[in-house]
């Protein structure tokens, strides 16, 4: 096992110009390299101060350097640039290295709440969250799938992880014929987009809400908005996932960008495509499931959170699709 380790330098010659450039926008490069690295860094002025397993604090200080002698020609770091010289040091590590402590009790923190997590399945998702970029929670209606992502995601916003939060649904709803609503593409599914708004006032209050949609910090839109966009530094939460299509699903997986978290939440048995169209959520389930770095969180019947009835709901759905129940 590594043993850890600290060590403390200062980057010379000083030049706070290049001190900004190298720490990034709220310090994002930083971050970056404490999440890849699972170091530590602290600073002030000039002044570095890197804490973790010994291996990783030698990488994690000559990526810090590395990336300060960058600034002498260039006045801004990409966020991919950092990505590959942390990747360069190969000891990158991979979101399913940070296990899961059955015992640990989770909470999450937002301005006007402070949430915690109902069960085990619950609090797995939340971890799973907190440590993997990319995330499914498959499962029925009820279990606190997206609540838990948009909780998840203002706390995120809050303790400046991420710049801006994306809320996304397909512009599919249990077979309404969109084209006959008034309105633009936005205003046509704005509707559909309710629960997450309900779920933002919620966890931030009603002005905050609006004046961070206002500033695009927090942006609502169709998945078709998506397409031809790269999200950086975003926290992104694709709703109803059940209704996308193959297509679909793969154009929302590769526009996620350095510095994001993505979760992908949808109910397999409440699919409303037309018939004989695949959902891009069942076919992602399939092919990602042994992909590195993906988090997968399946809930049942028994992690439903809402009225007692749900729970008894969703299971005689199960039971009738299953074929154990009556037929007609």
């Amino acid at each position: 096992m590594n043993t850890q380790d600290s060590r403390q330098f200062d980057l010379h010659p000083v030049d706070q110009r290049r001190l900004t450039t190298l720490c990034g926008q709220f310090d994002e490069h930083l971050k970056m390299i404490e999440k890849r690295l699972q170091v530590k860094v602290g600073r002030r002025g000039h002044h570095f101060r890197v804490e973790g397993p010994t291996e990783n604090v030698a990488a994690a200080t000559e990526v810090i350097r590395h990336m300060y002698r960058e600034t002498e020609a260039v006045n801004d770091i990409p966020p991919d640039t950092v990505h590959l010289f942390i990747r360069e040091t190969g000891l990158e590590r991979l979101p399913e290295d940070v296990p899961y402590n059955e015992g640990q009790i989770t909470v999450i923190k937002t301005p006007k709440l402070t949430a915690k997590p109902r069960g085990q399945n619950q609090q797995k998702y939340v971890h799973s969250v907190r440590t993997h970029d990319i995330n499914f929670g498959i499962g029925p209606a009820g279990t606190g799938k997206t609540w838990l992502a948009v909780a998840c995601a203002v706390e995120a916003l809050k303790d400046e992880q991420v710049k801006r939060i994306l809320l996304v649904r397909p512009a599919v709803e249990a077979g309404e014929k969109l084209g006959f609503l008034p309105g633009d593409l936005a205003q046509k599914v704005d509707p559909y987009l309710r629960p997450l708004y309900d779920a933002l006032y919620e966890m931030l209050g009603f002005e905050q809400t609006t004046r961070l949609i206002e500033k695009s910090v927090i942006e609502i839109a169709p998945l078709a908005f998506m397409r031809g966009r790269t999200l950086n530094n975003s926290f992104i939460i694709l709703d109803e996932s059940q209704n996308t299509t193959r297509e679909q699903m793969k154009m929302f997986l590769t526009r996620i960008g350095f510095g994001s978290t993505a979760v992908i939440t949808g109910d397999t048995t409440q699919v409303d495509l037309p018939r004989g169209q695949d959902s891009g959520l069942i076919h992602a389930a399939s092919v990602l499931s042994n992909v590195r770095g993906i988090g997968f969180t399946r809930f049942e019947s028994k992690d439903v959170v809402r009225h007692p009835l749900v729970q008894r709901i969703v299971e005689a759905y199960d039971s009738f699709n299953d074929g154990s129940g009556p037929r007609t």
